[in-house]
């Protein structure tokens, strides 16, 4: 790694887990701030430690049992962002397989919206052309 690279700003667990994208040839943003409301309706911007830019997915990357990982998980719920928590410190070596699920699972959900709105659309359309 080169002085000034992105990578000197990580942690271990984030290069670690830069590392394993990039095996994977998934291209990532890393810190791509997004813009939040928090409980009380105030606003903030947050940067999730990865944005995965064909997924239009974040990861989190956990490092430590004190910080509450819950509330952010909330927080981005809330605001409507798919966000992908990895507790590397627990998970030593089952965090990949555990981002792979969740990615799959994530597309699937999303495929199956997009099905869902593309049969409605088509309906309309074809109401439409047969005058009903």
């Amino acid at each position: 790694m080169q002085n000034g690279s992105i990578y000197t700003q990580m942690t271990r667990s984030e290069r670690e887990v830069a590392e394993f994208l990039k095996k994977l040839n998934i291209r990532w943003c890393y810190e791509k701030p997004v813009f939040v409301w928090d409980e009380n309706r105030r606003p903030g911007v947050w940067a999730p430690d990865f944005y995965l830019i064909t997924f239009g997915i974040y990861i989190e990357v956990c490092g430590s049992e004190k910080f509450d990982y819950e509330y952010r998980r909330n927080i981005y719920d809330n605001n409507g962002y798919g966000v992908i928590f990895l507790h590397l410190y627990k998970e030593t070596i089952k965090w990949k397989e555990y981002l792979m699920d969740h990615l799959k699972r994530i597309t699937n959900y999303r495929s199956k919206k997009l099905n869902e709105i593309t049969s409605k659309v088509s309906f309309l359309f074809v109401k439409k052309w047969i005058g009903v």
